[in-house]
């Protein structure tokens, strides 16, 4: 026992020496970005990172600048915060800051899909073809047909479909979105009461990894979550693979399209299936967040509840239901809506804070819009936060913790795409779905997909807040870098289908 103790011993001092030789080995040189390495060897800053995101880099712009380069977890990240020299960056003419490497890694930690040379430009060959235009188009019909089905069929077998009924806003939403999502993307079996249990189902199970997530990404679960999030995996491979593929229709032509080039490229199924997981996880895990936040913007602030509903009249005129059955109105009243595009927008800006990530291949100079160069060094990471940067710019948006409805409106009502920093115009006044290579290929089916379930919520149903004078919740620090936020804490709300008179 003496033996093995001064083995662990001297195991541990090796240990806590090569780390500190790691940390400490890093210096800045000359023209390269200020160097924080952070308290703890190797480590540097990454628990105030991870603790709070936001708070952190605030802190670190505050004391350094607008550009600095800070250690986590043995790697380092060259945070940029002006936007105004963001565009060498996102355009990248030298083909030397990557994105494309991280987001594989990510993919392959998360799903376990491991990703071939030509997947990239394949999602967005996709994209472009079945969610643009006429794509995306049929896509806004099968997901009204989705929403009705979601909606309306629980209230259609009450005696009273008008009766009040309270949940969980977030619940709510984020359920009903989901669930209407991966029908309209993976199809519907010859039974449609079994089709909803099994979405139910499955997103009780999204959730439960939707929660472990973040501290999934950085490493941090512990022994029984890491059991967990292999089951959770296993199922959603399960449930999403091909072979269950084959006894649904209407799978979407988005996702039928790159199963098909997957199976020509010689993908075994079994990955095939872990692709699917990832491409669930793409497309409905912002959506129903998002609109959380959208309704709960409009049920505190009246005025623009009634501007939406009055625009939502205007469009559709008098929407009635067939049989309490189905929505039934013609899709392209979504390009008709001006104001709820701005209430989406606004709510994007506050509620969405993605972290854009560019791997360094080989010392390149990032030029500032100031005129000063910095060098940045091969292997780090070029990161970006602009929910910071530019979302909470007062420059760019006055009172920016303020939700404006209208801030993206004109005068004349139409979109506003005029902002400014420092006297400039702005090229990335908001950052919600990314920009550049690794912009989101699917944002225009999640802007539809919220589109219409807020359209619906505000057309056929009369709702209101439990307890109208409790405040907005705070977001959960823990999603900082990850997308949409999420609240703190639940919202309890009461809505029912509106009386037909």
């Amino acid at each position: 026992m003496v033996f093995w103790g001064l083995v662990l011993g001297a195991l541990l001092v090796f240990t806590v020496g090569f780390l500190c030789l790691l940390g400490l080995s890093r210096q800045r040189r000359p023209q390269e970005p200020p160097l924080d390495k952070g308290p703890i060897p190797w480590l540097g800053h990454a628990m105030a990172f991870r603790k709070n995101m936001f708070e952190f880099l605030k802190h670190m712009w505050a004391k350094h600048g607008d550009v600095f380069t800070v250690q986590l977890g043995g790697q380092y990240f060259t945070f940029v915060m002006d936007p105004l020299s963001f565009g060498p960056i996102l355009k990248d003419a030298q083909r030397k800051l990557d994105f494309v490497e991280y987001a594989e890694k990510l993919v392959l930690k998360v799903f376990g899909y491991q990703s071939a040379q030509g997947d990239y430009r394949m999602i967005h060959s996709a994209s472009t073809k079945y969610l643009m235009g006429d794509g995306l188009t049929e896509l806004n019909k099968t997901m009204l047909h989705g929403l009705s089905l979601v909606m309306l069929r629980p209230m259609s077998q009450s005696p009273d479909a008008s009766c009040w009924h309270e949940d969980g806003l977030f619940h709510f939403c984020y359920n009903i979105l989901f669930k209407a999502g991966y029908l309209s993307l993976f199809g519907y079996t010859k039974d449609q009461e079994q089709d909803l249990r099994q979405a139910e189902e499955l997103f009780v199970q999204f959730r439960k990894f939707d929660r472990l997530f973040p501290r999934f990404v950085y490493s941090l679960l512990g022994p029984r979550e890491w059991l967990q999030v292999g089951r959770l995996q296993r199922l959603f491979y399960k449930t999403l693979s091909v072979q269950q593929n084959l006894e649904k229709n209407g799978i979407s032509s988005w996702i039928s399209y790159m199963l098909q080039y997957l199976r020509e490229q010689g993908v075994a199924p079994a990955m095939q299936d872990k692709f699917n997981f990832m491409m669930l996880w793409a497309s409905q895990g912002n959506t129903g967040p998002i609109s959380f936040w959208a309704l709960l913007f409009l049920l505190k602030h009246p005025e623009a509840m009634q501007a939406v509903k009055e625009e939502a009249t205007q469009v559709l005129g008098e929407a009635k239901l067939k049989a309490r059955q189905s929505f039934d109105f013609d899709v392209s009243i979504l390009h008709r809506t001006p104001v709820l595009d701005s209430v989406l927008e606004e709510t994007l800006r506050l509620g969405a804070a993605p972290t854009l990530l560019r791997v360094v291949h080989g010392d390149h100079v990032l030029k500032m819009a100031n005129g000063q160069e910095y060098q940045l060094r091969s292997g780090d990471t070029v990161a970006l936060f602009p929910y910071l940067s530019v979302h909470m710019d007062p420059d760019i948006h006055p009172e920016p913790t303020a939700f404006k409805y209208d801030r993206f409106l004109d005068s004349n009502g139409s979109r506003k795409v005029d902002f400014y920093k420092a006297g400039k115009k702005i090229h990335h006044y908001t950052m919600p779905w990314g920009s550049g290579v690794s912009i989101c290929p699917g944002r225009f089916l999640a802007i539809n997909e919220m589109k219409l379930f807020v359209l619906l919520m505000v057309t056929y149903f009369d709702m209101e807040l439990v307890d109208p004078d409790r405040p907005v919740p705070p977001v959960d620090p823990r999603r900082w870098g990850f997308g949409t936020m999420q609240p703190s804490h639940e919202v309890p709300f009461r809505y029912r289908l509106r009386p037909i008179n």
